[in-house]
């Protein structure tokens, strides 16, 4: 009973370290559905998230629907959003703007991750199901409290087709 104790010990002494690790980057694969934590190489945690409506490829103009690709910053943190929470994402950085004056367009911003509509958090069993956003990474409530100390102003986030 001794052994089961201390072992017991142990693993709530790794799990509450693994707790406050703070991510160093992140990493959002669009075609799995997932926005993952990372430390160094090491993965931290995986959330499933949904995206833009028009989800396939990268964000081009303002109101497209797609959620854009590429290297970007998380450079704001947001507790009063209209949604539940919410980083803002750097984008569109110089390669994007050039793009958008390449095509004649406008690029767009104002793109988050966030947790739900506030209000509609009863809905979040349906809406992690679709693809919603304006071009946003959407998480349930429970996923953006989960991470909302996990990540830093200043984290660099990758988010990949």
């Amino acid at each position: 009973m001794k052994s089961f104790y201390l072992l017991f010990l142990a693993f709530l002494a790794i799990a509450s370290v693994h707790a406050e690790e703070k991510a160093d980057h992140v990493i959002v694969e669009k075609s799995q559905h997932l926005l993952s934590l990372y430390k160094s190489d090491h993965l931290l945690a995986s959330y499933h998230v949904v995206f833009g409506s028009n989800p396939n490829g990268t964000k081009q103009k303002q109101n497209d629907g797609k959620t854009p690709e590429g290297s970007y910053i998380l450079d704001t943190k947001k507790a009063d959003s209209r949604f539940h929470k919410a980083f803002h994402i750097s984008y569109p950085n110089e390669k994007d703007l050039a793009n958008a004056k390449r095509l004649g367009v406008d690029a767009g911003g104002d793109i988050m991750i966030h947790g739900q509509k506030n209000g509609f958090s009863w809905a979040s069993p349906i809406m992690q199901k679709i693809n919603w956003t304006k071009g946003c990474i959407a998480l349930s409530n429970h996923d953006i409290d989960a991470i909302w100390d996990k990540i830093d102003v200043g984290t660099p986030i990758e988010i990949k087709p």
